[in-house]
């Protein structure tokens, strides 16, 4: 099922996250200048590529208080399903908790009203977490929940929204060249119609390796393989939508897009028009990429 649909948060301001960067490796305390006003571009030229391409963008502003450097990453606290349900989810800063602000739950509330609201943050109360589909990678076909275990994403969160949502979890670990857990699975896997792109090599218990292959195979989906240099610049962190073409879309970053081979590219384009803008300046602070903006809706 791919979606035609996303909901998208536009910052207010902005920035490196202290609270975050203690276990997202990939964000750096940026020296770039104008940080917000560089990120807000990025976010705007998405939206608009996107828009062109057929998508429909729904797009809430955040608000300034309070603040919250990291809402332009909605799809980690919000998610949406075909079942019709969609659901708030346990964050592990406590600052990133604030996203769930009543002006976004209005929106929602107003403009997806048949979604009904199934609430996991409760489980902040006992330091379990589960950041949506950055922790999850949803095969939404063969209702797999992919998820790789880290400090953001506890099992017994995973296996309860399993239960409550409907998907079979397939739970493994996946590290870094340095041998530190992936933050998030969204990193390091994307699930398509088609494909499922992911680094094995990044999961090193060979059990666990041959567990995944066997639910990608019995998914019927076509294994693409990613480095974890690739993962370095992106290239699990992408989202499949459907547009006003035939083709779906599998929108990625221009970081993502450059350190595709050739090959990979052609794979991808059997089934998919690649579509990319540049994200620098989030990737850079934030840690996160395309796939962590778009929360898709389903219908």
């Amino acid at each position: 099922m791919i979606s035609k649909r996303v909901l998208m948060v536009r910052p207010h301001a902005f920035g490196h996250n202290p609270q975050t960067a203690v276990n997202n490796l990939f964000q750096l305390k940026t020296t770039r200048d104008a940080v917000p006003e560089k990120a807000l571009h990025e976010f705007d030229t998405l939206v608009t590529v996107l828009q062109t391409r057929g998508v429909e963008v729904h797009v809430v502003q955040d608000t300034e208080d309070p603040h919250t450097p990291d809402a332009l990453f909605p799809n980690n606290w919000i998610s949406f399903h075909e079942t019709g349900q969609f659901f708030l989810y346990p964050m592990f800063a406590a600052n990133r908790r604030a996203e769930r602000k009543a002006s976004v739950l209005k929106y929602v509330a107003q403009q997806f009203s048949s979604f009904q609201r199934v609430d996991l943050s409760f489980y902040e109360q006992e330091d379990f977490f589960l950041e949506g589909t950055g922790s999850m990678v949803l095969d939404r076909d063969a209702k797999i929940a992919y998820a790789c275990r880290s400090p953001r994403t506890h099992e017994r969160v995973l296996r309860d929204f399993c239960t409550l949502a409907g998907y079979t979890p397939c739970i493994f670990d996946a590290t870094d060249l340095l041998g530190y857990p992936y933050y998030h699975t969204n990193v390091m896997m994307t699930v398509t119609r088609r494909h499922v792109i992911v680094c094995l090599d990044s999961i090193v218990n060979e059990v666990q390796r041959q567990q995944l292959k066997s639910f990608i195979q019995e998914s019927k989906k076509q294994l693409l393989v990613i480095t974890r240099k690739q993962v370095t610049s992106f290239a699990g962190n992408m989202l499949e939508l459907q547009g006003h073409d035939v083709l779906p879309l599998l929108v990625m970053s221009t970081q993502a897009f450059l350190s595709l081979t050739p090959l990979q590219c052609e794979q991808i384009s059997c089934y998919n028009e690649i579509v990319h803008c540049s994200l620098s300046t989030i990737e850079e602070a934030g840690g996160g990429s395309a796939r962590c903006m778009l929360t898709e809706i389903p219908g």
